[in-house]
């Protein structure tokens, strides 16, 4: 038989029973047989078996001898036999009828079997003749013949219960209902936190799922440029109401006692500070835990004091990354003792405001449209769009209270937004986009409660003159150039009207106009004096009040129906009594403070409202010509100014270790995701840890180093000869410079070969039992602090300050009144802070773009000779270092393959399966990464390391490449006290990916 032929039999039989065949080619008779071949069941089965069993078809057929017919051959597998074969040709003369039905029996019901059943996936209609059909056959069984109705109608019926349920809002324009919106907003909530302009964003912004919250990472746009002009010439918009706010109440004394014990004096502000008590400007400082100054790093905070009322409980919002919030919250708690929740927050029935239930009327007596109902047959409670925290327990309470001082700590996240505007022009953007709220005196609609707290306030002189004198400072900052020229931290309370009223026609670019203020002398007293006491206060203190002021917001609906009534479109609205009137806070962020260079860089305000308010200020500002950042923007900010970034610029806090920790994850995964030839082998460059920090490893190796040498001593050579000639002891004894002859280039080149076992710094080695300062105490959360201490930050700015003359830094430090760098005075600051970082800003003498991670290393007396010589002189090279674990990782790589192999062999072969302890001890292997334990890092390459770069890349605010990080205290001490006088500071810089050493200046800025 053909191939043709067998595909054609075989496609017959494919939906056969097993007891029935086909023949393969027609015999002379209709059976394929010959006549009379009646034989009894039990012959049948047997003779069937005999030829299922005798092989295929066609090769059966050819074990015939050459004088036989297809007659005489018969049938095929299983069927009746004709011939030659131990039955006989006679006609049977009698057939017993049961016997002969129930050898038929079979077949009978095998071939109605295979009559109905469908032979293919396709629908009945679909089997019809492409002339028959029609497309209402698809949904309309009567248009189908009647003979094939009823197994159509047997189809729809298993179709609709294989149907999976559908959505009662299954197309587009059910789903675009706002009611339908808002639910399916209302449930994504619930997960992840939404700002109240995430939908704004959402459309123009990457997206990035942080902290619990979804939040703008950058534009989707280019605009990385434009956002640094922004801040530089204009103004820049970000939405910080992600930031955490926890309101402290209770009598000032015990307030202070107990904040008292999580600050220092030594880092800066207080809580206690004169002016922010005041409640006239916002403060700052770094939290501890209780009594643990300097170790336990809790984060940075800001706060602000409620500006005294005659009440004795005073009132304190303390600012805090998400991050942060956690570990504060704990230890705020912990320091008043505040255990038991306030009061169970009981769920109240969401019910609708008199507005939104006469629109409902108006719709249903309008259009008819069906209302949703409920189980029990009532009018269901429409849904209401969340505002404020969706993922908060109604059930759980989020206020503490003290039995013993009756101090109340309350959560107020997300129940006060803030949004922050970077620039020269925020006050002009600011003048331009809030109106003060006018005076008013009676109610505009008795049923309503909007506007009651301020009519009632206006009723009252004294509140009447303080808004009108903070409305004439608030028109004041008009006429100023820049918000850097006000005090720092300045605080303002205002109460403003709606400031969707006053959007313009189109989006403009806010300009200063100066000739329309010409009162300089105000202005002159404003920046000199700053906003009086009694001017920072604002009813957005109180809770009552911004309740009332988001219930009874007008909606975007009603605001757009009375612009649609107005006689001349586009003029301006006027709502009178029944504008709404908003609370709010101005808060001046004085921008770049510490350093020389660009001082009140990047300076603007802080605005807080009150929560649900959050696009009816938005838009009006995007209107006014405001360039809007996300997260990346913000750390682009602060590293202009080079601050520290919370929370990745504090490795010292849980939270800067959770983030090491996951970006050590994130970045390690890219690189396994690069096959092995196209990613940096970094054992080979010398970086033993590209993705992470060891800021532990560095803090305990320098102090290691200044035990085992007793003295401070040069950098140690590349050369370990040079090394033995003058007798440094520091110098790496495992290091070792190799040069070979390279196969390709025939040159020779510096390898530095590793010993792992050898270069491993023992742990025991290191931490030795008597601590080497005067503190006996032991790190409860890391092993090592980041200094903060301001007196000791500007003695070590004064001693690595930049000397261009002679003489210049005697006269330097005499003028900042700091003292020479004598073993005298640096001796006990490193006793008392043996493992400590400093953060330092570099700055790159010539070309190179600093990188994540990059090594900040010693240069030697031969590098600084070779740049007094050569100005030209970029830096040296880092030689190349051998890969020792190379072939360990062949060799695991060819153990996998053969027990891979092995898996495939037989199963009565035993597979040699390799050695387990050998194949454990080289699962973490991975070719190019440094995969023991961590040798000495500071002397591991050719150059002492010093500390690492945690942020770095071209700075637009000064035309080359900065860089911020960490330094030991110990090491930069050590280089400062051997660097010669006119090279103090300079310090190399070296990307995990690169041999190249780049010269940079280091500075510490206070």
């Amino acid at each position: 038989m053909s191939g043709a032929r067998e595909k054609k039999r075989a496609k017959k039989m494919r939906n056969q029973p097993a007891s029935v065949t086909l023949p393969a080619e027609p015999g002379p008779f209709p059976g394929g047989g010959s006549r009379g071949d009646v034989r009894s069941e039990q012959q049948y089965q047997q003779q069937k078996f005999s030829n299922q069993s005798s092989g295929p078809f066609y090769r059966r057929e050819q074990c015939f001898q050459k004088g036989q017919n297809r007659g005489e051959r018969g049938r095929g597998r299983g069927g009746w036999q004709g011939g030659r074969q131990n039955v006989s040709e006679e006609m049977p003369k009698y057939i017993t009828v049961s016997t002969f039905a129930q050898a038929r029996a079979a077949e009978i019901s095998a071939m109605l079997k295979a009559v109905a059943q469908k032979s293919s996936n396709s629908l009945v209609f679909q089997t019809l003749p492409r002339h028959m059909r029609r497309r209402a056959m698809s949904h309309n069984i009567k248009r189908l013949p009647r003979r094939l109705q009823e197994m159509a109608r047997k189809e729809a019926e298993k179709a609709v219960h294989q149907k999976k349920e559908q959505s009662k809002t299954k197309c587009r324009k059910a789903r675009r209902r706002h009611i339908n919106l808002v639910a399916e907003f209302n449930r994504r909530q619930r997960k992840n936190i939404w700002l109240e302009t995430h939908i704004w964003h959402a459309k123009r912004f990457h997206m990035v799922k942080k902290w619990g919250y979804c939040l703008g990472d950058s534009p989707t746009e280019k605009s990385y440029r434009a956002c640094y002009r922004a801040m530089t010439k204009h103004c820049l918009l970000q939405d910080l109401s992600y930031y955490c706010c926890l309101e402290v109440t209770g009598k000032e004394n015990e307030l202070l006692k107990q904040l008292a014990r999580i600050c220092s004096n030594d880092t800066g502000l207080t809580f206690e500070e004169a002016s922010c008590l005041s409640g006239r400007f916002e403060g700052s400082l770094n939290l501890y835990r209780a009594d643990h100054y300097p170790e336990g790093m809790l984060g940075p905070v800001t706060f602000i004091w409620k500006p005294r009322d005659g009440s004795e409980n005073r009132q304190l919002w303390i600012w805090m990354h998400p991050a942060l919030k956690q570990d504060i919250l704990r230890e705020l708690k912990a320091i008043f003792q505040c255990s038991e929740p306030e009061e169970i927050y009981m769920p109240e029935p969401v019910t609708t405001s008199m507005q939104e239930e006469k629109q409902i009327d108006v719709a249903l007596s309008l259009g008819k449209k069906r209302k949703k109902e409920d189980k029990e047959g009532e009018k269901a409670v429409p849904v209401k769009k969340i505002i404020g925290d969706g993922t908060r327990d109604p059930f759980q309470s989020y206020s503490w209270i003290s039995q013993a001082t009756g101090i109340v700590i309350s959560d107020r996240t997300m129940e006060i937004l803030r949004y922050r505007l970077i620039g020269p022009l925020s006050h002009s953007v600011l003048t331009e986009t809030l109106k003060a709220a006018s005076l008013q005196t009676e109610m505009a609609d008795s049923e309503t409660e909007l506007n009651n707290w301020w009519v009632e306030n206006c009723k009252d002189s004294e509140k009447v003159s303080l808004h009108q004198r903070q409305t004439a400072i608030f028109e004041l900052l008009e006429g100023l150039s820049s918000p850097s020229e006000m005090p720092p931290g300045t605080i303002l309370g205002l109460t403003v009207g709606d400031p969707r009223v006053n959007l313009p026609k189109k989006k403009t670019k806010t300009m200063p106009d100066f000739e329309k203020y010409q009162d300089y002398d105000k202005v002159r007293q404003l920046y000199l004096e700053g906003v009086p006491v009694d001017c920072a206060h604002s009813f957005i203190w109180d809770q009552d009040i911004c309740k009332n002021v988001t219930e009874n917001k007008i909606s975007e609906q009603d605001l757009n129906h009375m612009r649609a009534q107005l006689l001349v479109p586009g003029s301006h609205l006027d709502l009178g009594p029944c504008e709404s009137k908003i609370p709010i806070l101005l808060v001046q962020q004085p921008g770049k403070m510490a350093g020389e260079d660009r001082p009140g860089w990047g300076s603007g305000w802080d605005i807080y409202l009150p929560k649900g308010w959050g696009m009816a200020f938005w838009i009006p500002f995007i209107y006014r010509g405001v360039r809007v950042g996300g997260l990346q923007e913000a750390l682009k900010h602060s590293e202009y100014q080079r601050i520290p970034h919370a929370p990745n610029d504090f490795p010292d806090c849980q939270a800067g270790m959770q983030f090491a920790k996951e970006l050590e994850t994130s970045l390690l995964e890219n690189f396994k995701r690069r096959p092995p030839a196209k990613r940096a082998n970094y054992v080979k460059l010398g970086t033993l840890s590209p993705f992470v920090c060891p800021w532990e490893q560095l803090t305990k190796n320098w102090e290691g180093r200044m035990k085992a040498s007793g003295e401070f001593v040069p950098p140690s050579s590349p050369h370990p000869e040079h090394c033995a000639a003058e007798g440094h002891s520091l110098c790496d004894p495992t290091a070792e410079v190799v040069k070979e002859a390279s196969s390709e280039t025939g040159e020779v080149e510096e390898t530095m070969e590793i010993t792992s076992s050898e270069g491993v710094l023992k742990r025991e080695d290191v931490t030795g039992t008597q601590d080497f300062g005067e503190r006996g105490e032991t790190m409860t959360r890391s092993d090592f602090i980041v200094l903060r201490s301001e007196k000791l930050r500007m003695q070590l700015s004064a001693w690595c300050y930049p000397t261009a003359g002679k003489d210049r830094r005697i006269r330097l430090i005499s003028r900042l009144g700091q003292k020479e760098m004598t073993e005298d005075v640096f001796l006990p600051i490193l006793m008392s802070y043996p493992r400590a970082l400093v953060w330092v800003n570099l700055s790159l003498l010539r070309k190179g773009n600093p990188e994540l991670h990059a090594m900040i290393c010693i240069p030697t007396e031969d590098d600084l000779l070779r740049l007094s010589k050569d100005k030209l002189f970029c830096g040296p090279q880092e030689p190349k270092h051998r890969d020792i674990f190379k072939e360990k990782v062949q060799k695991l790589k060819e153990e996998k393959k053969k027990k891979k192999d092995n898996m495939k062999a037989l199963e009565s072969d035993f597979p040699s399966v390799p050695d387990k302890e050998t194949t454990e001890k080289h699962e973490d292997l991975i070719l190019g990464l440094w995969s023991d334990t961590l040798p000495d890092v500071t002397s591991h390459c050719s150059r002492t390391l010093l500390g690492y770069v945690t942020r770095g890349d071209f700075s637009l605010a000064v035309g080359y490449g900065e860089a911020q990080g960490f330094v030991s205290l110990t090491g930069l001490v050590y280089m400062l006290h051997n660097q010669p006088a006119d090279k103090k500071g300079l310090v190399l810089l070296r990307t995990p990916a690169s041999f190249q050493y780049r010269f940079a200046r280091l500075n510490i800025e206070v």
